[in-house]
């Protein structure tokens, strides 16, 4: 590392919206409104494909580095009510939607969706199937947490027709693991990665994150070492942002712990090291796959493209998002749910729609953003 790279580095080592749209959600518009969004429901076009998706805010318990929208509850009944407000804003959205139109994926998103137990999981997919028609060929994935997962989980989401999961490993060094109360051992994970691939899902992906309290170079290392070993489809290494003024939660994290710039370069530096040693090809900010990978296809035929809901070969297709905080997209606009769950409720209750903020594009933001 040269004296300005790690120059670089600190000068603009600042917190920022991890990317995922432009413009980025920060500028979305409080005054767009339930009308702004029906209309644009109603104006799509009728030939773009769908991606649906279904937020699950529900833990078992608090990760401290989280910063998804989440409750953290022991209380199962608090997902009753949910379900059925998602049934509800479903129906409401499937009103203004060409009925002819086919969802080419859906993606379940927290949270921890496995919160939900095997009969709910069936529930719910069966009132996503009941509002929209999917491809015979959908990719269907699921956000799974290792830790309370059990193989009637896994099961009942192979009968609901996923085929793809991410897991959340993180970190498997034992230090790190109690700094951001995260237990999980790696038999643990090779149990459940051994239920997945018996049961036939297509594709496995793994979640790492980088920067959080006392990880180290050898430490994160060795987790790399183990991962590879486990040989997923795809990776995520996410970088950890550490926004206590946002998420409350995070000030149970000592922030002496926490790895400074040139430890957060030389981690990343690993991950890259060790990831290509073992084949996998970085498709772009934080992702890596295995070369026979669509993804990869798709990077190498400049066809790869990047929404809400990460890397995809589904360019042409309008995110409908559900749940509490979820951002949906159709070709020119942006709409975000309330991040409230009782509020996000209490507006479903009312009209069938959570619409907290969002953005009409402008000719100019499509150029910027299909150039990006």
């Amino acid at each position: 590392m040269t004296s300005t790279t790690l120059e670089l580095l600190q000068k603009y080592s600042v917190p920022g919206p991890r990317y995922t749209s432009y413009p980025t959600a920060p500028y979305f518009r409080t005054d767009f409104g339930e009308a702004d969004w029906a209309a644009a429901l109603t104006a799509s076009a009728a030939d773009r494909g769908l991606s649906l998706y279904a937020h699950i805010p529900f833990c078992d318990s608090l990760c401290y580095y989280c910063g998804c929208n989440m409750v953290a509850t022991r209380d199962y009944s608090k997902t009753q009510p949910y379900l059925a407000y998602l049934d509800q804003e479903m129906a409401r959205t499937a009103q203004r939607v060409d009925p002819t139109r086919v969802a080419r994926q859906l993606h379940w998103g927290g949270g921890t969706p496995t919160y939900l137990n095997p009969g709910d999981i069936r529930r719910l997919m069966a009132m996503m199937r009941q509002h929209f028609t999917l491809a015979p060929d959908a990719e269907i994935s699921c956000e799974v947490d290792p830790r309370e997962l059990t193989r009637a989980h896994l099961e009942a989401l192979r009968e609901s027709g996923f085929n793809r999961l991410s897991f959340g490993v993180q970190d498997m060094d034992p230090a790190v693991q109690q700094a951001v109360n995260r237990i999980q051992s790696a038999a643990l994970i090779q149990q459940v990665l051994d239920w997945s691939r018996e049961l036939g899902f297509s594709s496995i992906n793994l979640d790492l994150i980088v920067g959080l309290p006392k990880q180290t170079v050898a430490s994160f290392s060795r987790t790399l070492e183990q991962v590879v070993a486990w040989a997923p489809d795809r990776l995520a290494v996410f970088s950890y942002a550490h926004v206590p003024w946002l998420k409350k939660h995070q000030n149970l994290i000592q922030e002496a712990d926490l790895p400074d710039s040139a430890m957060r370069l030389g981690l990343h530096q690993a991950v890259n090291e060790a990831l290509g040693a073992a084949g996998y090809v970085n498709i772009g900010f934080d992702h890596f796959a295995r070369p026979e990978d669509e993804l990869v296809r798709a990077q190498r035929n400049k066809t790869l493209w990047r929404n809400f809901q990460g890397y995809t070969t589904h360019k042409d297709c309008d995110i409908l998002a559900f749940g509490v905080s979820g951002i949906s997209q159709t070709a020119d606009v942006y709409m975000q749910n309330e991040k409230n769950l009782k509020r996000y409720e209490e507006r479903i209750a009312a009209t069938g729609l959570a619409v907290e903020r969002g953005l009409k594009l402008s000719r100019d933001d499509q150029i910027r953003r299909d150039a990006i």
